[in-house]
């Protein structure tokens, strides 16, 4: 037996994957470079600058993707969050907090440690520090992570893009374990991406169009997930399960009733919504008709509590926003005069406001956050500013940050996870060159601490930063397009975006069976079946020389009888003779004309052809005589 039959042989007996080579195995950080995004600070000294050079000559080897997304430092914050005399010392600081950290870290600067030490006791911001290192014998001098590291460390060196909505995002919702993302368009829409089954193609799993041709403006997740509110531009807030199916809508009032408290539901069109943060039976919604309406979700007909603002005229002003403190007990609205009120949640209340800040801004507000603890209101406005008020003195906010665009009416502000930092975005002006940015404050210095480019010709309106898979979440979006920008760090962040990033697209095989849908057509039989369309039938019978009765062509070319015959002739007795000169063919050859005036003459002398045929019938010609002889006489 020859080897290869012997092979063959041994083959049959082993299983049909034996042999097989294995897929190979990417590693976990190889997957995450596509999503890399670039990190450029801005020019604000001559040691950034060479901190930039440096930093881009260090990075030349690196396979990373570029993306429009830059962060700027300010020079002061700089100044005071990095005060390291070296351009080393900064290049160190700045940007290996944004990489992820491979092998053990450096050993820290003598100037640094000493930093740290000073500052050892100074409370940490951003979000909490990893575990730190230890030596086998105890000893994790060499190891530790300074705190001054992690100040700066943002979720910021990887993004991917939630596409899909055709114009701005204005809405966005993520639910508690992060695992579901919810966007709400300018274009009507509402997507649902669920990060356990995406791939990395960022397909959204289902699309639902609340309210015919108006806005989503509000999305809000209950307190455990399972149903959300969608809130459009329409007198009307939906209800929906975890999977998009409608729950309920509620009632629309009566817009004839003048006093707003006898109305069982908002007349006009809503601006926000926002769902008890402790009560999943209970619903806040502020609308356009100067109203804050709180609802129960198991009765869609009427709402428990009607708050109508306080006012300096009997008028109708719109409720531009509206949201809960971090209990579920106060209720802030901001009013259409610029101005802020707060209610408290009691067993008997009216609508008086008890706190009420005049002229608190002096446009639309366009965004309203109540702090965890209970003691930061932030309040972001279409005048261009966002706003920090102390609740506990209330008659002038404690910090005023300006130049800050907003263009958008359902533009927020956020707080990181420990509440140390404030997030707010920024929309894109005419003729500017940045873009949309996020910006970040420190709460507890009130300055600015960095900015981050996200889209360079889209402006950003929502912005989150989940705090259980510590990844920020922003809205961008025109006119013709908008999505929703994750941005992550691997060594930072869980589940969430690293876990579609790694997850591959399925490929086809050829055992996959698509089985075609049966269409049953209701108007089957003869009687009720469509006739063809006329056109196609009048096509076809326009082909068919039988059908069209199509005339013969006329004759043109040699022939008798009026056919014509490419042998001189139809018949072989006329092509024989013509053969032999028997017959011959001169009319072809002559003028008609001559040929009928040649008889002119002999018709003239011998009228033989014409008047004898007539001499029967005719009479005779009676010629009238001339008068010339009469007139003469």
């Amino acid at each position: 037996m020859m080897d290869g039959e012997m092979d063959e042989a041994m083959r049959a007996h082993l299983p049909v994957s034996f042999g097989k080579q294995s897929m190979p195995q990417h590693r976990p950080s190889s997957v995450h470079l596509t999503t890399r995004s670039t990190l450029e600070p801005t020019n604000n000294s001559s040691s950034s600058s060479a901190a930039i050079a440096v930093a881009k000559s260090s990075w030349v080897d690196e396979p990373i993707k570029h993306s429009p997304t830059a962060v700027y430092f300010e020079e002061d914050a700089i100044g005071s969050l990095l005060p390291l005399p070296s351009v080393t010392g900064q290049l160190e600081t700045v940007y290996d907090d944004y990489r992820p950290l491979i092998g053990p870290p450096p050993p820290p600067h003598s100037s640094s440690k000493k930093f740290d030490e000073e500052e050892e006791d100074e409370e940490i911001i951003g979000p909490p520090r990893p575990p730190q290192l230890s030596s086998d014998d105890g000893s994790d001098s060499d190891l530790d992570v300074s705190p001054r590291e992690d100040k700066l460390r943002f979720p910021l060196s990887n993004e991917i893009v939630l596409k899909g909505h055709s114009r701005i995002v204005s809405a966005l919702a993520v639910d508690h374990s992060g695992s579901r993302v919810l966007s709400g368009s300018y274009d009507y829409t509402v997507r649902m991406y669920d990060f356990q089954g995406m791939t990395s193609k960022l397909h959204s799993f289902r699309q639902l169009e609340p309210f015919e041709g108006h806005q989503v403006r509000s999305i809000s997740w209950s307190p455990t997930s399972d149903k959300f509110l969608c809130v459009t531009g329409s007198a009307q807030a939906k209800i929906y399960d975890r999977d998009g199916l409608t729950l309920g809508e509620f009632i629309k009032g009566d817009m004839y009733i003048r006093d707003l408290k006898n109305t069982k539901g908002h007349i006009s069109g809503l601006t926000g919504g926002e769902w008890n943060p402790k009560s999943k039976e209970t619903i806040l919604t502020s609308s356009e008709d100067g109203s804050l309406r709180v609802w129960d979700v198991n009765d869609f007909k009427c709402q428990k509590q009607v708050i109508k603002p306080k006012l300096a005229r009997p008028m109708r002003v719109p409720v531009t926003a509206c949201a809960w403190d971090h209990e579920g007990k106060r209720i802030v609205g901001a009013v259409g005069d610029g101005s802020i009120q707060l209610w408290s949640m009691k067993s008997v209340w009216g609508s008086r406001p008890d706190i009420h800040v005049e002229r608190a801004h002096t446009d639309d507000v366009s965004g309203l956050k109540f702090s965890v603890d209970g003691l930061i209101l932030l309040s972001r406005s279409m005048d261009s500013t966002l706003k920090v008020w102390d609740l506990r003195q209330m008659r002038n906010p404690i910090k005023i940050f300006d130049n800050i665009p907003n263009h958008y009416a359902q533009t927020n502000a956020a707080f990181s996870p420990d509440e140390q930092l404030i997030l707010t975005g920024t929309s894109v002006e005419k003729e500017d060159t940045t873009g949309g940015m996020l910006c970040f404050y420190d709460r507890r210095k009130l300055e600015l601490v960095s900015r981050i480019g996200i889209s360079p010709h889209q402006s950003v309106v929502r912005c989150s930063w989940h705090p259980k898979i510590n990844q920020v979440f922003v809205t961008v979006g025109d006119k013709k397009e908008g999505g929703t920008h994750i941005l992550y760090d691997p060594s930072m962040s869980q589940r969430g975006a690293l876990v579609c990033v790694a997850r591959a697209p399925r490929k086809k095989s050829v055992d996959d069976f698509d089985a075609q849908p049966i269409v049953h057509n209701p108007h089957a039989l003869p009687l009720f079946r469509d006739q063809p369309s006329r056109k196609r039938q009048r096509e076809k019978i326009l082909k068919d020389p039988m059908k069209s009765h199509k005339p013969e062509l006329p004759v043109n070319g040699p022939g008798f009888g009026g056919r014509v015959g490419t042998t001189k002739g139809s018949l072989l007795t006329q092509y024989l003779m013509k053969q032999g000169g028997l017959i011959k063919e001169t009319w072809m050859e002559e003028d008609p004309r001559e040929a009928i005036l040649k008889y002119a003459d002999a018709a003239e002398k011998d009228p033989k052809f014409i008047a004898p045929a007539y001499a029967e019938t005719q009479p005779k010609p009676v010629f009238a005589e001339s008068d010339s002889d009469e007139e003469q006489k």
